[in-house]
C-alpha cells in the first residue's frame, strides 16, 4: 500500500510517542495570603505590593504547568524538570488519552534540574524508548513535544544546534546541555526532546530568553544516570576533585605572567583525593573546565555540582608559563569527607541533637573561635539549617567562599556571625 505524502519521518515519531507525553499541573496552596479582587482577576496587585494592602486573607493556589515524559511503563514513572513540581502540595499528570492520574514525587535535584514522579493508580501506560545522546549529531533533525502556554502536545521541530553548552543562571550553572532551534516555550519544561526515530534523546529544560531559536535539553544519558540515584537512594552524591583554591586577580594575574585575571589558583591538595592522584600541582591556575572559562571559585563549584559520577573532566591549565590539558574524574565526597574537611577549613564541629544542629568542638585560633559549644546552628547564609546534612550541605557548597555569615542560637538569643576561612 502505498504511504500517504504527508506521513512522513516526523509524523511517525510523533504518532508512536506522543501518548507518552504527559501534561503536568504541580499546585500549590498558599493559605492566608492577602489578595485582592483585581489580583485574583489579573494574577497580580495592580498597586505594585507584594500582597495587595488591606486585603482580606484568602485561601488561594498557585498551579504551574509544565510537561514531563512516560520512561516505565509499569512503574508508571516519568522524568521532568525539577522547577515544574518544585514547592508543589499536588501533582497531577495528564495524559493524550484524557485520563488523569495523581502522581508522587520520588525525587529531584535542582543542581541537575531533575524530578523522576510516579504516577498512582494507573494501567496500561504508554512509555518512550530511551536513547544515547552520545550519538547525537550537530545538525541532525529533533523534536519537541510539550505544552507551551497550555497548548497540550504542541509540536515543533528544528536542528541540534550545538553540544555541550553551559548556560549560568543566579542559582548557578548547568553543563553539557543540547542546543536546539526547535521552539520551546514556558511549559515545554520537562518534555522530551527526540530523533526521527522517536526515541527520547533529551528532556528539554529552557530557552534563552534574549532571542528566539536557542532553547537547551539535558541529554537523555545524564537524566537517567541522575534518575537511577534519585530512584536507589533519594540524592545524587556530590562530586569533588579535593582542591583548595584562590581566585586569580588583576594583581595576582601580573605577579604570574598570565593574560589577565581570571581562573583559579591551586593552593592545596587533600591526600588521596582525585587531583592528588591525577597529577596536578599546587601552583597551576585551572582556566576552563570542559571548555568553560572559569572567572572563580564559585563556577569552578557551579561547574562540579552539574556533574555525574564517571565523567571525566577536561581541565585547561597554565603551568609555568605553558598550557596543559589534564584529565579528571571527580568522586563522591562523602559525608565523612565533609565533616573532616569542615572542622579543618570552618574550624568547627557540630551534631544532630533534639534541640537542632549544635557545635560539639571548635578549634582554639580557628576561624570559627568565636562559637562556644553548644552554639545552635540555625543558617549558613540565607540557607536554614535544621540537621547536620543541612550544614554538611551548605560546606559544599559555601566552602571556598570568602567569608561566610553563620545564624546561631545562644542562651535562646539569636546572633549572626561571620566566618572568615
Amino acid at each position: 500500500m502505498q504511504q500517504a505524502p504527508g506521513m512522513t519521518a516526523v509524523v511517525r515519531a510523533v504518532r508512536a510517542t506522543a501518548p507518552a507525553v504527559v501534561n503536568i499541573t504541580s499546585t500549590k496552596s498558599l493559605d492566608g495570603q492577602r489578595v485582592s479582587p483585581l489580583e485574583q482577576f489579573w494574577g497580580l496587585d495592580p498597586f505594585g505590593f507584594p500582597n495587595g494592602r488591606q486585603h482580606n486573607p484568602v485561601q488561594q493556589k498557585r498551579v504551574s504547568l509544565g510537561s514531563g515524559v512516560i520512561v516505565d511503563s509499569g512503574k508508571g514513572l516519568v522524568l521532568t524538570n525539577a522547577h515544574v513540581i518544585a514547592g508543589g502540595d499536588d501533582v497531577r499528570v495528564h495524559l493524550l488519552d484524557g485520563r488523569e492520574f495523581p502522581a508522587v514525587v520520588k525525587g529531584a535535584d535542582s543542581d541537575f534540574d531533575i524530578a523522576v514522579l510516579a504516577i498512582r493508580g494507573a494501567a496500561g501506560l504508554p512509555a518512550i524508548q530511551l536513547g544515547n545522546s552520545d550519538d547525537i549529531l550537530p545538525g541532525e533533525t529533533v523534536i519537541a513535544i510539550g505544552n507551551p502556554f497550555g497548548f497540550n502536545h504542541t509540536v515543533t521541530t528544528g536542528v541540534v544546534s550545538a553540544l555541550g553548552r553551559t548556560i549560568r543562571n543566579k542559582e548557578g550553572a548547568f553543563t553539557d546541555l543540547i542546543q536546539t532551534d526547535a521552539a520551546i516555550n514556558p511549559g515545554n519544561s520537562g518534555g522530551p526532546l527526540l530523533n526521527l526515530e522517536g526515541v527520547l534523546i533529551g528532556i528539554n529544560t529552557a530557552v534563552d530568553a534574549r532571542a528566539e531559536g536557542i532553547g537547551f535539553a539535558i541529554p537523555i544519558n545524564k537524566a537517567r544516570r541522575v534518575m537511577v540515584d534519585l530512584m536507589s537512594t533519594g540524592r545524587v552524591d556530590p562530586l569533588w576533585l579535593g582542591l583548595d583554591l584562590q581566585e586569580v586577580d588583576a594583581r595576582m594575574a601580573m605577579a604570574l605572567g598570565l593574560r589577565g585575571a581570571g581562573g583559579v589558583l591551586v593552593t592545596g591538595m587533600y591526600p588521596g583525593s582525585p587531583a592528588a592522584r591525577t597529577g596536578l600541582r599546587i601552583g597551576d591556575v585551572i582556566e576552563s573546565i570542559n571548555g568553560v572559562a572559569l572567572r572563580g571559585r564559585r563556577d569552578y563549584l557551579d561547574i562540579l555540582r552539574n556533574q555525574t559520577p564517571g565523567t571525566a573532566l577536561r581541565l585547561q591549565i597554565m603551568r609555568e608559563g605553558y598550557s596543559v590539558q589534564q584529565n579528571i574524574t571527580p568522586e563522591p565526597f562523602s559525608d565523612e569527607d565533609v565533616r573532616t574537611f569542615m572542622a579543618q577549613r570552618w574550624g568547627f564541629e557540630a551534631t544532630d541533637t533534639s534541640r537542632g544542629v549544635v557545635v560539639s568542638g571548635v578549634r582554639q585560633n580557628g576561624p570559627a573561635s568565636f562559637l562556644r559549644k553548644g552554639d545552635r546552628i540555625t543558617a549558613v547564609g540565607t540557607t536554614g539549617i535544621r540537621v547536620l546534612n543541612d550544614l554538611l550541605h551548605s560546606f559544599r557548597r559555601d566552602r571556598m567562599s570568602g567569608q561566610v555569615l553563620l545564624q546561631i542560637v545562644r542562651n535562646g538569643r539569636g546572633y549572626y556571625a561571620r566566618l572568615v576561612p
